[in-house]
């Protein structure tokens, strides 16, 4: 017979108490990270003299709670310049300790500094001659005696009520290795495109990344018309290319202007063109806004936006039409 279980009693929610907790868990977090400030020295800029002088990877590593931390901090690195990446401490002493290698640098976190599985695979690291970076609370810990440099990362209390649960030890970890990972970063001149060639598939990969080359429309799908062509003649092609307007271009392909829905409007406006005989010549606007095949899709973005238009036309360096685009283009490539 199975035996039933009883559903728990009803809790008595006070939200007064429940936004109390929060905010005492968010001042002791932030008192934490606000005392760390007078603990950035000599010791700090030691650790980024080592790991600027690695020649192979930051080996980020941590148990429990701290692992999660150093997996968070391997990832930033890697993504801002410096190589790096986690290895589990406990598997490490089962053969992942061959995916460290003398030239590289490990970066150890251990809020207590006594961790078992990272202080059973200390001697092996020490004997490669593999310079060790600590962060822990401990000072006087087994691992931060035993490191290169050590970071303090102490703090005064645990956000957790019991003291049991890592908290703000593991938020003060993580602002470290931020820290690190930011002045590695501008140590190294690490630019925005930099970081984009990391994240191609991310937003700002694509604002960074993509080129107009890459969504403009080329050969027969660029609306173009001679000069002499007629208004009828202007707006069929416009109506079967989709961009709204459409290039005025001599025989050799130079670009001479282009007209517009708004150069329509404005013709229909004014009393004094004969529509049924006026060339699209003399609808046309001169010197209309364009853009180079090789600048970013973004750059194209920024200059709609500055000039209030909705389609560029795009030219080599003799203003011979190779391509158009428009907003509809852009954002179907999630630039905008």
């Amino acid at each position: 017979m199975n035996a039933r279980i009883a559903p728990p009693a009803p809790i008595d929610l006070k939200p007064d108490a429940i936004i109390r907790s929060a905010r005492t868990v968010i001042a002791t977090e932030a008192n934490a990270v606000h005392a760390l400030d007078s603990r950035i020295g000599p010791e700090f800029v030691e650790a980024c003299q080592l790991i600027l002088a690695c020649k192979g990877r930051v080996i980020v590593s941590g148990m429990g709670k701290s692992g999660h931390v150093a997996r968070k901090i391997a990832a930033t690195l890697a993504s801002t310049g410096t190589p790096a990446f986690f290895v589990h401490p406990g598997e490490a002493s089962h053969g992942d300790l061959g995916m460290i290698l003398p030239q590289d640098v490990v970066l150890a976190l251990s809020y207590s500094g006594e961790t078992d599985e990272l202080l059973f695979i200390l001697p092996v690291i020490k004997r490669q001659g593999i310079p060790l970076i600590a962060i822990t609370g401990k000072p006087g810990s087994s691992l931060a005696s035993q490191a290169d440099v050590h970071l303090d990362g102490s703090i005064s209390s645990e956000a957790c009520p019991l003291g049991l649960a890592p908290t703000t030890s593991t938020t003060v970890a993580l602002v470290l290795g931020d820290a690190l990972a930011i002045a590695l970063l501008e140590a190294r001149g690490f630019t925005s495109d930099d970081f984009a060639r990391s994240h191609p598939a991310g937003s700002l990969g694509r604002r960074l990344l993509l080129r107009i080359s890459d969504v403009m429309h080329t050969g027969d799908d660029v609306p173009r018309v001679s000069p002499d062509a007629g208004l009828t003649s202007a707006l069929v092609e416009m109506t079967r290319k989709h961009l709204g307007m459409t290039a005025v271009v001599d025989a050799e392909q130079r670009l001479l202007g282009v007209f517009t829905d708004g150069d329509l409007r404005r013709a229909l406006d004014d009393e004094g063109v004969d529509l049924r005989g006026a060339t699209v010549a003399e609808l046309m606007t001169r010197g209309p806004k364009t853009i180079g095949a090789d600048k970013l899709a973004a750059e194209a973005a920024q200059l709609m936006e500055r000039h209030q238009i909705h389609a560029l036309l795009v030219v080599d360096d003799e203003q011979h039409v190779v391509g158009a685009l428009n907003i509809h283009d852009l954002l179907r490539a999630r630039v905008v």
